[in-house]
């Protein structure tokens, strides 16, 4: 793996795009559902907005929530890219996930 943060970027970006996940620009910030993925120091942020309807959904429905789905997709994109040989953070407070520049 590159350590150049624009390669890793271009690679997790890759690699969820090919999987099926739905991504979203890199402005993390701007609250539209889907995987937004952004570098930062230590290399590359991925992180999960639920859309309105699919929250609504999941209050909806008895023994689930939305952190159960969170979960879901944090195992989901961790597994894939620990697979890829990438270096995956366990998962923050938050439910951000942090894919590790090469050293």
């Amino acid at each position: 793996m590159s350590s150049a943060p624009s390669d890793l970027l271009s690679q997790v970006r890759h690699a969820l795009l090919q999987a099926g996940f739905h991504l979203v620009g890199e402005d993390e910030q701007d609250g539209r559902p889907g995987l937004s993925v952004t570098r930062c120091p230590a290399g590359v942020l991925v992180t999960w907005t639920a859309s309105d309807g699919f929250t609504s959904l999941a209050k909806d429905q008895p023994g689930t929530s939305g952190d159960s789905m969170q979960a879901i997709v944090q195992a989901a994109v961790s597994g894939l890219l620990l697979q890829l040989g990438h270096t995956v953070t366990e998962p923050s407070g938050s439910g951000d996930l942090l894919i590790l520049a090469d050293q």
